[in-house]
Order: structure tokens, then sequence, then C-alpha cells
């Protein structure tokens, strides 16, 4: 299939990396809000009322949806290095279509359970790692740009699918709302990906940013040339650098935050005695707000180093975290959901960033692959965490002042991830 974008890359102006991203941008705006947890934490309510759960129980299917991405991530991640990412991309996006379709049919909790889960699956690992893995592939000393730049697009689609779907809910219902994400997911999610993407540039005879084409490497090749200040981690190499565990560790304590106190906002703030239609807002602002987290970072990055600039994110995530579970208006909420916002956007591209920017290029797919297990670990239990606690107190500020504590030293830690040594200092694989 390279062939014919070969021949396509030829007519363009411009670099074949800027199609790689706007496919990339296709996903942001379609497939990757669809299970995202402030996309879902409109529905909490309707549908918990709907069929008498309990917000535990609701919580749940995230929760598992996060534990079957940590056992495929890894398998992605070895596609998206050896196949690409377009594939894993265009079939992460039907699976998200049909299962939105039936989540819209459903009766029963393990209904909800058998469709929501694998959604959140691919949601969760190989959505994650295609798109950016992709734009990190195909883009190096542009790579901050790209990625904030992808990143905001994706804040722009969390930001609108919250609001509409809040919207078709009070005109119509939520099997209403369930229904048009499938259909909407489906109809631009699947070919942009599929037909568009190519793994790396060198596949198609470039160097990374360049227009001018040299020889092409194989499609299916373990190798790729690389300039002299670019290295490539092996996987077993990664493993045996300190930056790598505290990197794992520090994603686990943020990521509780991240998926436990954005999926329940909207339900605290009802139950502060908001309307539905005003709670919501303040899910729009967290996630209109990573832009601005992205953006800070994207331009720091040129000058600060990346693990002091993971530490300032963690602390305003902290911050962020306690501030709504302290708040009982819609001011203060919507302020802390701006700087808890602002926060988890710098914290998705920073961790990308730094990923690329210490592993290389060419097994970024399969080391990220483990990592996102333990970004995806924290999803797993923020969530049901905040949920039982709910249920059992009645309140969400236990959790979200327990979630701001753990983040709070987790940033301190990650001061020590500094860049590991060079590949020829580290261990070899055996």
């Amino acid at each position: 299939m390279n062939s014919w974008r070969i021949k396509l890359s030829d007519r363009l102006p411009f670099y074949y990396g800027w199609v790689i991203f706007a496919s990339a941008v296709t996903i942001a705006f379609s497939s990757r809000p669809v299970m995202a947890v402030a996309t879902l934490s409109v529905f909490v309510v309707p549908m918990t009322e709907s069929f008498g759960w309990s917000r535990g129980l609701f919580s749940g299917a995230i929760s598992m949806g996060g534990v079957c991405a940590i056992l495929i991530s890894p398998f992605a991640g070895k596609l998206i290095d050896k196949y690409g990412s377009g594939i894993v991309l265009a079939f992460a996006s039907t699976i998200i279509g049909i299962c939105s379709l039936g989540i819209s049919f459903i009766t029963q909790p393990w209904l909800f359970y058998a469709l929501y889960v694998p959604g959140r699956a691919v949601f969760s690992g190989p959505l994650e790692l295609g798109a950016s893995t992709a734009v990190s592939n195909w883009f190096t000393h542009r790579r901050p740009f790209a990625l904030a730049a992808l990143g905001v697009f994706h804040s722009i689609g969390l930001a609108g699918l919250p609001i509409l779907m809040q919207m078709i809910i009070i005109g119509w219902n939520w099997r209403i709302a369930w229904g048009t994400l499938g259909i909407y997911t489906l109809a631009i999610g699947v070919l942009p990906s599929f037909l568009l993407m190519a793994r790396r540039p060198e596949d198609m005879g470039f160097s990374p940013e360049s227009r001018e084409r040299g020889e092409l490497t194989s499609r299916l090749s373990s190798s790729i040339p690389i300039d002299e200040q670019e290295q490539s981690f092996t996987v077993s190499q990664a493993l045996h650098t300190r930056a790598f565990w505290i990197l794992s560790l520090f994603s686990f304590a943020v990521f509780v935050i991240q998926s436990g106190v954005s999926l329940h906002q909207v339900p605290h703030f009802i139950h502060q005695g908001l309307p539905g239609s005003v709670a919501v807002l303040t899910a729009s602002t967290f996630a209109i707000s990573q832009t601005a987290g992205q953006i800070f970072s994207a331009t720091m990055a040129r000058w600060v180093p990346l693990r002091v600039l993971l530490c300032i994110v963690g602390l305003a995530a902290a911050l962020g975290s306690a501030g709504t579970g302290m708040s009982t208006t819609l001011g203060w909420g919507i302020i802390s959901a701006a700087v808890l916002g602002s926060a988890i956007g710098g914290l998705h591209l920073l961790l990308r960033l730094t990923y690329a920017e210490y592993y290389g290029r060419l097994h970024l797919g399969s080391i990220r692959g483990i990592t996102i297990g333990s970004q995806l670990s924290g999803q797993v239990i923020g969530p049901i965490a905040a949920g039982s606690m709910y249920d059992f107190t009645g309140s969400y500020q236990l959790p979200f002042l327990l979630f701001a504590i753990c983040v709070l030293v987790s940033s301190v830690v990650v001061l020590s991830a500094t860049p590991p040594l060079s590949k020829e200092t580290a261990p070899s694989p055996h």
C-alpha cells in the first residue's frame, strides 16, 4: 500500500508527515474521545438512575477495561513497530464504533460490561499508542510541537463531545447519545488511518522531516537508518534503566487522578446541588484546559529538563484534585478543573515526549506498550476507588484528597528520572 502513498507524497508540496498528523487528528475528533472518562462522566447519573446501579458498579467497567488494555497493549506495541499504526488505529476505531452502538440497546449490567470493556480496552491501549507513536516516528526536531498540536485537537474533541452528549441526553435520552457516538465513529474514524498512515518515513524513502527521498527500507525491517545523535534502546535495555521505573511509578500515581477525578467530577457537583447541564461545564473545562497545558509544556521543553516539567505538572495535578474535592460551587469547580486539566494535558505530552527522547524511535511502540501498563493501572484503580469511597462515605472529598497526597510524593520522586545512559553502556539483551 506504500506505493500509492509514495505517489501521493510526490504530488504534495509538503512533508508527508503532516498527512500522518492529519490522520491522527481524525482519531482525536472521532474514536479517541468516545470512550474517554470525561465523555462517560455525563452518562453516570442518567444510566445509574435508569437501572438503579451503584457508582462503584458503573465505574468498574472502566477499571475492567483498563485491565484488559494492560494485557493487550504490549502486543499492540509490537504490531505498531512491525506494521505501523494505521491498521491498529482502524481496527480499534471499528471496535469502539460497534461497542458504542451496542450500549444504546443494553438492559443489564453484564451487557454494559460486555460492550464497554472492549471499547475502553482498545481506547486505553492501542488507540493511545497508535496515534502518538505515529507522530513521534515521523517527527524528531518538531516532535514537541507535533505532539502538542495533536493534544490540542484531542482536547477540542474531548471538550465538545461531553457537551454535545449532554444536549442529546436532555433532548432525547442517553440511548440516543450512545447510538450517535457509534455512528459518528464508524463514519470518520476508520478509513483515514487505514489508507493514509505509513509506519515510518524510512518506509517511504524519507528522512524524518525531509521531503528528500533516498533508499526505501523494507516494510518489515527491524532496523532504520538513524542520524548520529539519535539512539534507540531495545525493550530489554530500557528495562535496565532507572528512569523507566521512576516514570512508571509517576505515571501510575498521576493517572489515578486523571481517571478517578475526571469521571466523578460531574457527579460530585451534581451532588453539591448543581443541575447536570451546569455541572458538565467542569468536564468541558477540564478537557479544553488540557490545551493550555500541552502548549506550555511543548514550549518549555526546549529549555527545561523533561523531569522538572513532569514534577511541575504533577504538583499542579495534586492541587487540582484537592481543589475539586473541596469545591462546592461552580466557580471553584471551574478553577479546579482548569488547573487539573492543564496538568493532565501537560502530562500526556511530556510522557510521550520523554519516552521518545529517552529511548528513540525504533522500539518506541514496544516500549510504550509496556510502560502504558502503569498508566492504565492507575486508570483502573482511580474510578473504582473514588466510586467505592463515595458509596461508603457519601462524598468524593476523601478520595480526591488521598489521590492528591500520592501524586504530591511521586512528583518529588520523578525529579530523579535523569536521561538513561547511552545505548552503548546499557546492558545488552540476552
